[in-house]
């Protein structure tokens, strides 16, 4: 099996509603996304995709979330927009554009250098 990552990032602004701390102020991040393909086979190059489009491919996802106050999008308007539901949703978004024979096996949100979570259906 190979398994590929590509990394990005963008700039957002949340608050979470009903928590009790300074997360509950409105603040941003420069948010680290990290997403990881996996597949069996190469193609007649040696590559089980190119980088390039995988980036591609995420960076036109992301592109949604970028220099914006994530509560007011549609998404976040049912569930807090913490760094574990902004996983599951870039996760859902990719999940669809992603194609055989590859598998979307996870995607990580770094909030901060020191605080990441990574959704997966595995």
């Amino acid at each position: 099996m190979y398994y590929l990552t590509v990394k990005s990032s963008f700039a957002a602004a949340h608050r979470i509603v009903g928590y009790e701390g300074t997360c509950s102020r409105f603040h941003g991040h420069n948010f680290g996304v990290e997403v990881t393909v996996e597949g069996k086979e190469l193609d007649g190059l040696g590559m089980a995709m190119d980088f390039k489009k995988l980036k591609g491919l995420v960076d036109g996802v992301i592109s949604e979330f970028d220099h914006r106050d994530l509560n007011e999008l549609p998404y976040f308007q049912k569930v807090n927009p913490t760094s574990e539901s902004l996983a599951k949703c870039i996760y859902d978004r990719l999940k669809l554009l992603i194609e055989p024979p590859l598998a979307l096996t996870s995607v990580t949100i770094l909030e901060t250098e020191g605080y990441r979570v990574t959704y997966s259906e595995v």
